[in-house]
């Protein structure tokens, strides 16, 4: 990042790892397609399932049960999939949480009309209850829940939805992609059937995610049909340099994560508790589990985007919600699940932090947030003067 600007947006990408820009140049001087049997052939599929066996470790999976895909995205989409099995039975419903990315809350290969939606708590958090309502009838389903929420960091009771789902006897898909090099992550711990992992959320390239398979999981129809790389399951000649990125970022965050999170929460705190001293604010989901690198802040009459516009003229980069929507004038689709009102939706500011963020790059965020909370109450003042 540049020394001149601070960068508070982990959650939307992360900076390129030093050791995932070696590896990708490294793999761009590999010639061989991973499909070749040729020597060079075998080179570029070394690179391949060091990479594969680099997410597998991270994640707790066997590396057979790793397939590359073009990103979080795509990995949803693959994931949710008509004809899942559960022994004999094939699933052909889907439970989505309220709060789901996009790419989740599209339904993948379901119809429109086999797919329900689980309500979740004011803090953001899946309504267990709601949950075992839907379960309840006589069709097995497949539910996809995020561990941890894009906007607000919360982590969702994976452990406890497992158990709900599996005890109907339904399948479950866990969007870990926020949550992989930020938390302990581990399928068979988390109860998952699948879960998708991306690339660029932890300091690999964009444009590489993997969906990760639960051993025991079958009928999983490809997305993209021709040939048969990934066993069969995602066909296409292998992005080699972005998936050589996607392992060497994995290898290096995952060591690192016990020793990077502590510090990037404690430097959260501090923002938080300077946050609050500003009248009417609130930090929401701030009373449940979150992600240590995550706030999303909230203060009635500061439009968002105003916001935005204002800290990146102060050198700083947030976001006004998810990346991959905050360019579009409606209220966040999560907080509005969470029912906040359009005034506080339009409002909130999430500020997300990585490895590399320091208490420079704070200082220099709160100088920039008492400016825009100063004009507020200014404008305030004024409106009430105005009465008289």
């Amino acid at each position: 990042m540049k020394a001149d600007r601070a960068y508070l947006d982990w959650n939307a990408t992360t900076p390129l790892r030093p050791e995932a820009r070696a590896a990708i140049a490294a793999a761009l001087e590999t010639a061989g397609n991973p499909s070749s049997i040729h020597a060079e052939g075998r080179a570029a599929r070394g690179l391949l399932e060091q990479a594969r066996a680099a997410v597998a470790a991270a994640v707790g999976a066997e590396v057979r049960n790793v397939v590359f895909t073009s990103g979080g995205t795509e990995a949803n989409m693959l994931a949710l999939t008509p004809g899942l099995r559960v022994g004999s039975q094939a699933i052909e419903h889907l439970v989505v949480s309220a709060i789901e990315h996009a790419s989740v809350l599209a339904g993948g290969r379901f119809p429109h009309a086999r797919v329900e939606t689980v309500q979740v708590t004011g803090e953001g958090v899946v309504d267990l209850d709601h949950l075992r309502s839907l379960m309840a009838g006589a069709r097995p389903a497949l539910v996809s829940v995020m561990l941890a929420n894009n906007e607000t960091g919360a982590l969702q009771p994976i452990h406890d939805i497992a158990e709900i789902v599996h005890a109907a006897d339904g399948l479950l898909h866990v969007d870990a992609i926020q949550a992989l090099g930020k938390i302990p992550l581990d399928i068979n711990d988390l109860g998952a059937d699948l879960i998708s992992v991306s690339g660029h959320k932890l300091g690999g390239p964009t444009g590489v995610g993997a969906l990760v398979l639960a051993s025991h999981l079958q009928g999983l129809e490809p997305l993209l049909r021709g040939g048969g790389q990934e066993l069969g399951r995602r066909a296409g000649t292998e992005n080699i340099a972005g998936i050589a990125g996607f392992g060497a970022a994995v290898a290096a965050a995952i060591p690192a994560m016990a020793t990077d999170m502590p510090r990037v929460e404690k430097l959260r705190n501090r923002l938080e508790a300077n946050l609050r001293q500003t009248q009417g604010s609130v930090i929401i989901a701030e009373s449940v589990p979150r992600l240590p690198n995550t706030t999303l802040v909230a203060v009635p009459g500061l439009r968002a985007e105003t916001a935005v516009i204002g800290f990146d003229l102060a050198g700083i980069a947030v976001s006004s919600g998810s990346a991959c929507s905050s360019g579009k004038v409606r209220p966040s689709h999560v907080l509005e699940a969470m029912g906040f009102g359009p005034e506080l939706a339009q409002s909130a500011i999430r500020l997300s932090l990585g490895w590399s963020s320091s208490e420079s790059d704070i200082d220099r965020c709160l100088k920039a947030w008492r400016k825009l909370a100063g004009n507020l109450t200014k404008r305030d003042h004024e409106t009430e003067l105005e009465r008289f």
